[in-house]
């Protein structure tokens, strides 16, 4: 059950000295075969520590395989906002929850199910991480910037990305639970995928929850344009669809607070992104409609200056 390591995991995260190494050490503790790599980087407001997971498949690429690998981002600011706030915010459920999602899928390897493709499991450590003012609540800021995450997060082996993020502080989405986006490739918001459809009903058990986005939440940060959080930042940087992961609540909570972690949502999204990935690599789930996809762009042209920062005015 994901709800073992969900909770372990908060455990170990909810501290002050928690790094990424203390995250590999429970990792490892589980399979100590699969390849964890943590990478501490420095920034303008401190420093965080990436942590990445390979997980190969049975028909992997990293093996010569044939499968296609999926990519799970933890997107936060930080899973702390020490000295102001005290204690595990609400913006670290995107790592718990990829953490969760690796510490299952190197579990259920260990008792035989192996996934068909590789999964590739990204996130960043730090407890003590900036605040950031936000309307129409606080968001969590980091001590690096955002073409630093996508550098450290996003592998270019990644075919498609699921990107978990908290996206309490809104007023579009008033859902507790989880909620995924329209499919994001090279500056398109696309058709919401059937088979992600599909998958979510199954594994939550409940009509999909769809998390609305607009044009300004696809570009690049730092352009002066709105943004509904940074689930979907990963798009920006890669040629690869990207989905977003959305855990959400019913009321606008701050990304700096705490006492805000609940714990079946988090369960939740981990569930659901085990089964993307199990559909995805056995080549039972796609992301988008590739012909539609060529055929926008020849009706319409492309759309990748939408993911840079745009004309200077």
């Amino acid at each position: 059950m994901s709800l073992k390591h969900v909770m372990e995991l908060y455990e170990i995260m909810d501290s002050i000295y928690v790094d990424g190494e203390a995250i590999k050490g429970y990792l490892q503790a589980i399979n100590p075969n699969v390849d964890v790599t943590v990478k501490t980087i420095e920034g303008k407001n401190g420093s965080t520590d990436f942590v990445k997971v390979v997980l190969p498949g049975k028909n992997g690429k990293s093996s010569g395989g044939s499968a296609p690998t999926l990519g799970i981002i933890g997107r936060l600011g930080g899973i702390g906002a020490r000295p102001e706030m005290v204690g595990f915010v609400s913006d670290g459920d995107g790592a718990l929850a990829c953490m969760a999602s690796a510490a299952k899928a190197m579990d259920m390897t260990l008792k035989g199910d192996q996934l068909e493709g590789d999964v590739i499991f990204t996130t960043h450590i730090c407890p003590t991480a900036p605040t950031l003012p936000h309307d129409p609540v606080p968001f969590m800021d980091s001590p690096v910037d955002i073409g630093v995450m996508n550098e450290h997060e996003i592998d270019p082996a990644m075919d498609a990305i699921l990107s978990i993020d908290t996206t309490k502080g809104n007023q579009v989405c008033n859902h507790k639970g989880f909620a995924i986006t329209p499919t994001v490739k090279e500056g398109y918001i696309l058709k919401i995928s059937d088979d992600l459809l599909h998958i979510y009903k199954q594994s939550a058990g409940i009509a999909p929850v769809i998390l609305p986005i607009t044009m300004q939440d696809i570009t690049p940060y730092g352009n002066g344009l709105y943004h509904i959080n940074s689930i979907l930042q990963p798009a920006v940087a890669t040629t690869s669809p990207v989905v977003g992961v959305a855990i959400t609540t019913e009321a606008a909570v701050a990304g700096c607070a705490t006492g805000a972690t609940h714990m079946f949502d988090v369960e939740e999204a981990v569930r659901f992104a085990l089964e993307v990935a199990k559909a995805y690599g056995a080549n039972k789930c796609a992301f988008y409609d590739e012909q539609q996809f060529t055929l926008m762009e020849s009706l319409y042209g492309s759309m990748k200056h939408l993911q840079t920062k745009g004309m200077e005015v």
